[in-house]
């Protein structure tokens, strides 16, 4: 693969999945009668109308099945979306979240701070892992809300989701599960009380995502209208991206033996192919299709720049850009250097080993140039 030719995107080598999934050709095949045919609004009376809307409760029923039993699931946006309703429509109170969580989490809880809230951010290890006895020292009574990510997104670490709300439960305060990354691939424990996920992460379309309630749990709304999703989330839905949501969650449910079993093999070959790298996070407690990398010498932006037929990542998408070593990995004590030689390579369904070892070729070549003295 030549790295400077202006190859066709379809030419691409994907190594991206935790910035966003391709989309299933299932989902989309269901999104298309929607978009052209049945348009009507899900919230309207008629008989049209209501065919929208059984075609959204059908999605809301499928992606449910992978979340804890009970509760409600309410539409949004994304996931962003459900998180800002999820730690803002929470009951005023001291706030715990930890250190490597998504800007989503730790921008809101900030503007919070700004506002008059109590604020505890966590650290975490050189592993990625929650400090435990910091953990327990801060979830004391006060606290209204415990705020964690399942499956970080940068790193792949996986967090003690379970032991953390039970710790959350023992001071009467809510938990709030970030399981963007790892909704339909690691288990969500029952104990969570909101749930916040986001459909393109599941091979599902952009621009939908969903907040899970446990019964009884009912945040303050962010968004005032037509009363929508309980009244929590006004605004009309698209039947088309609650569709394509439904099926991209009913095909993790099928598919998710098979998916995890291809998931570990690129996982074990990518760790031959990038032998001279290093593991960022816990080689243990972690989601095996993320691997974020570093190498002495290497500067990861110029890389990607170099290998312009592979898409891969320097951390979140979100932050992209911003020109600052990742939160993520600076907690994790790495320098500021150590942090700008890493990559994140994200694969999944659609990711075959082929394209995992010629992408390691190139990359491998390219920063095995550029640390050269």
């Amino acid at each position: 693969m030549d790295c400077h030719g202006d190859a066709d995107i379809r030419a691409m080598i994907y190594l991206d999945y935790q910035a966003t999934t391709p989309l299933a050709p299932e989902a989309f095949d269901a999104m298309v009668p929607l978009l052209r045919d049945q348009f009507a609004n899900p919230h309207s009376a008629h008989r049209l109308g209501r065919a929208a809307a059984a075609q959204v409760e059908v999605a809301r029923e499928e992606i449910g099945r992978l979340l804890p039993g009970g509760g409600r699931l309410l539409f949004t946006s994304g996931a962003t979306e459900a998180i800002n309703i999820a730690i803002q429509g929470a009951s005023s109170g001291d706030i715990v979240t930890i250190a490597t969580e998504h800007a989503a989490v730790l921008d809101t809880v900030e503007a919070l701070r700004r506002a008059g809230r109590s604020v505890t951010i966590l650290p975490v290890g050189a592993d990625g892992l929650v400090d435990m006895d910091a953990a327990a020292q801060a979830i004391r009574p006060g606290v209204a809300l415990v705020v964690a990510m399942l499956v970080n997104n940068e790193i792949g670490v996986v967090q003690p989701v379970a032991t953390l709300a039970e710790l959350a439960h023992e001071a009467s305060a809510l938990f709030l599960c970030d399981a963007v990354q790892g909704y339909g691939r690691v288990p969500i424990p029952d104990s969570c009380d909101m749930v916040a996920i986001s459909a393109h992460k599941i091979h599902g379309p952009k621009g939908v995502g969903a907040l899970w309630l446990r019964d009884g749990v009912k945040p303050a709304p962010l968004i005032h209208g037509g009363g929508q999703e309980g009244g929590l989330r006004s605004g009309t839905l698209s039947p088309a991206l609650c569709a394509g949501f439904g099926v991209a969650a009913r095909l993790m449910r099928e598919r998710a033996d098979d998916d995890r079993a291809h998931v570990e093999r690129l996982s074990m070959l990518a760790r031959d192919l990038f032998a001279d790298w290093t593991l960022n996070g816990s080689a243990e407690a972690r989601y095996p299709g993320n691997l974020n990398l570093r190498r002495e010498g290497i500067d990861g932006a110029q890389l990607l720049s170099y290998c312009r037929n592979i898409a891969f990542s320097l951390g979140s998408a979100c932050a992209s850009g911003s020109g600052r070593p990742s939160h993520v990995l600076r907690a994790l004590g790495l320098t500021d250097a150590q942090a700008r030689g890493s990559v994140r390579i994200g694969f999944g369904r659609y990711t075959t080993p082929a394209e995992l070892e010629s992408a390691a070729e190139v990359m491998n070549r390219a920063a095995a140039a550029q640390a050269a003295p």
